[in-house]
């Protein structure tokens, strides 16, 4: 996935260093010795400045004092020691994760969702708001870093597990590399809609694939009857929706200002606007997202546009740049306000993408009914 600009956090979360306790590079001394050798010299340095002031301990297996969430259930130990390998890593847990640090809003709130919000002991890169039926359990949650974590304050925390939502958290310029977590006997996982390699990255993202990371999570985190319900009611909820048989077509408008960027034909914003009976203007580019030229998107002459809505980048500043851009003023989507928006953290794979059909689905219901009659 391509990095993007992101949001200040809500004062009410701004980033903090959650207690907990102090990586074995301060306990064991074996230990310690990979660890600072896997760091390298100047992060080593900070963890041990770090050993030097060590906060009290949490009793093991805590987590953070997190809600449970909605599905809360304690981790269900039947079918470990298991190994999942995602984007062709193998992540291997002798027993359900304890302590899980997690980076991008999909990964967060997977874990929430899932019930095991109590054992987060660190969140990372918030995309956005989460969905008010995890708002509480949210705001329980440490917040580790405003965007990627250093390797250091992730393995200060002694994760048991990294879920991270692009393959670039964990990275070299990320939180780490996985291979670094690997040899320190921490698992990490990827979500598998995120991989760029040709190989595990999926072909074209479907619904089918987004339940079946919720299924795998479910079993990383022994939660795997949460994850059927949750499964079995977003199956229910994407059923009940109707597509729209109008034929219209949708620029799905993310970024951008010189160029926007925009949702191509194999990632979640495909997926969604298929669910929603909305034809993808640039659903021939076989990639997740994509830069059109503003004569591009002029010439495809979409009958709608959907907004992606965040706080350092809002749909109301995307409305202003469209009526301002004499290319794209004259649209009639532009001059008849044919707009849908859609939060930023339902654009990424994961749990919010069904009630994104779904509210996108009511927000083209209610647009004039002389939209039924465009394109």
């Amino acid at each position: 996935m391509r990095a993007r600009r992101h949001p200040r956090l809500h004062p009410a979360r701004r980033p903090t260093r959650p207690p907990g306790r102090n990586h074995d590079a301060c306990l064991a001394p074996a230990a310690g010795r990979r660890v600072l050798a896997a760091l390298g010299a100047p992060a080593a340095a900070l963890v041990l400045a770090a050993c030097g002031a060590a906060p009290a301990a949490m009793p093991s297996g805590s987590g953070s004092g997190a809600a449970a969430g909605p599905a809360a259930a304690g981790p269900d130990a039947a079918g470990f020691p298991l190994t999942v390998a995602s984007c062709g890593v193998e992540a291997a847990l002798a027993a359900p994760p304890r302590r899980i640090v997690t980076i991008k809003s999909s990964a967060t709130e997977m874990v929430l969702a899932l019930g095991a919000g109590d054992r987060l002991v660190g969140t990372a890169f918030a995309d956005g708001e989460p969905p008010a039926d995890l708002a509480d359990a949210a705001a329980q949650a440490p917040v580790l870093a405003e965007k990627n974590p250093a390797p250091e304050a992730v393995l200060q925390l002694e994760p048991d597990l990294v879920y991270a939502g692009w393959e670039s958290n964990l990275s070299a310029d990320g939180a780490g590399e996985r291979g670094m977590y690997a040899d320190l006997g921490i698992a990490t996982y990827v979500s598998p809609a995120a991989c760029k390699a040709p190989t595990y990255q999926p072909g074209t993202l479907t619904f089918d694939l987004v339940f079946d990371e919720i299924t795998e999570v479910g079993r990383l985190l022994g939660a795997e009857g949460a994850a059927a319900r949750l499964v079995a009611d977003q199956r229910a909820e994407l059923a009940a929706v109707s597509p729209s048989d109008a034929g219209l077509s949708a620029l799905w408008y993310s970024s951008g200002e010189d160029a926007p960027y925009v949702g191509a034909g194999i990632g979640a914003p495909q997926m969604i606007l298929e669910a929603v009976g909305l034809e993808n203007v640039a659903a021939d580019v076989a990639d997740t997202w994509t830069s059109l030229s503003w004569e591009a998107v002029a010439e495809r002459a979409p009958d709608v546009i959907v907004l992606v809505d965040s706080s350092w980048n809002t749909a109301a500043h995307k409305i202003d740049l469209l009526e301002a851009n004499p290319v794209t003023a004259a649209l009639p989507a532009v001059r008849e306000h044919r707009y849908l928006t859609v939060p930023f953290p339902a654009t990424e794979a994961g749990v919010r993408n069904v009630a994104a059909v779904t509210d996108l689905a009511r927000q083209l219901a209610g647009l004039d009914a002389g939209l039924q009659g465009a394109g």
